[in-house]
């Protein structure tokens, strides 16, 4: 997988859907893993803690998910939630749906199609205020160059399509910088044929950021 959407993080999106007097209260972060999720569920579960249901549904990039009907009758909260996270292709987030009864029977039809909409309010929220990130594999990268060489060689790493995250000034320039997963070959071999041997590359480990 070269990249996926996410929620930014630190914050959280709500949304919320109202039938029959029930209300659906769909809330969405953004987490890194399993203990984070749980951590989330139990913070909502302490804020509503005068509700019928709290209803919570997770995925991590890593491809774990789970979901919980919490009381609910099967299959007709927790899977809905989790399938509007998934048809939204998002990971590393967690939604809790809480439900305060609102004193008349839905049925299962009913219940899914609340619970499917209150989670796409909160994503539809999310997406219009700009909130949901790519986040892509990248490779960083340092580079150290004799001041002389430092303006050709930026050139390069910008025509190998390089961002440039800092750069150190010294006795010798490092630029630091971040390529999309794979685009940091070329470069790497071009500064080999640029410095016939001679060249300083540290080639970090991949990781998802934004790009």
């Amino acid at each position: 997988m070269d990249s996926y959407f996410t929620l930014q993080s630190n914050i959280e999106v709500s949304g919320e859907f109202v039938d029959r007097k029930s209300r659906f209260i769909a809330q969405l972060v953004h987490i890194e893993s399993e203990d984070e999720a749980n951590a989330f569920i139990e913070t909502v579960r302490k804020r509503h803690y005068d509700a019928r249901h709290n209803v919570p549904a997770w995925i991590l990039v890593d491809g774990r998910e789970r979901q919980s009907d919490d009381g609910e009758p099967s299959r007709t909260s927790g899977m809905p939630t989790l399938e509007v996270l998934r048809g939204a292709g998002l990971k590393n987030v967690c939604c809790v749906v809480t439900r305060y009864f609102g004193g008349t029977l839905l049925g299962p039809g009913g219940l899914v199609r609340a619970y499917t909409a209150a989670t796409q309010a909160a994503v539809a929220a999310a997406r219009e205020a700009g909130q949901i990130v790519e986040m892509t594999s990248v490779v960083p990268v340092d580079v150290h160059v004799a001041y002389p060489q430092y303006e050709q060689v930026l050139r390069l790493a910008q025509d190998s399509g390089a961002k440039v995250s800092d750069t150190d000034y010294a006795d010798a320039v490092t630029l630091h910088l971040v390529f999309k997963a794979g685009e940091q070959e070329s470069f790497c071999a071009r500064m080999r044929e640029l410095m016939a041997g001679r060249e300083e590359i540290e080639v970090g480990a991949p990781v998802f950021a934004e790009f």
